[in-house]
């Protein structure tokens, strides 16, 4: 399959989001893909110099994602990042042990806070990871 930089690509587990917004992200040309494919799968498959890869891995060390992500998971994401081609942005929570296994890479934290599940309505406040294989600070404010 000849693939065109004007493609995008959506991989996800099947069993993490509803069969309706999977056929409805797929309705009409919009140039996405939607794959049914581990995450080591997807990236190898459509690895090239212009693709643009974001993930948001389950949150290492936290509870009720209901899904098996060991940690070698997160060792094997930053060995790919290395490699790749293309460029690959993730997202996490920020954890000494995420600093680690990604040390070298541009890091960027920031303090989000969280209304949805809060107790007695004041929002939660947790510091979330932003880690790419680029300089992506190079191009101006991202966030």
């Amino acid at each position: 399959m000849e693939i065109d930089r004007n493609t995008s690509f959506l991989c996800v587990k099947k069993t993490t989001i509803e069969p309706s917004i999977l056929s409805s992200a797929t309705v009409g040309d919009t140039g996405t893909y939607v794959e049914n494919l581990p995450w080591r799968e997807c990236m190898t498959r459509y690895d090239r110099p212009h693709s643009f890869f974001y993930l948001y891995p389950p949150y290492w060390q936290t509870e009720g994602y209901g899904v098996d992500f060991g940690f070698h998971e997160y060792q094997q994401m930053a060995d790919f990042m290395r490699t790749c081609k293309g460029k690959v942005m993730v997202s996490i929570n920020d954890h000494p042990d995420i600093r680690a296994v990604f040390d070298g890479f541009t890091m960027m934290g920031l303090d989000i806070k969280y209304s949805l599940g809060s107790v007695h309505g004041q929002p939660e406040s947790s510091r979330e990871l932003v880690i790419t294989n680029w300089d992506a600070w190079s191009v101006g404010q991202l966030f």
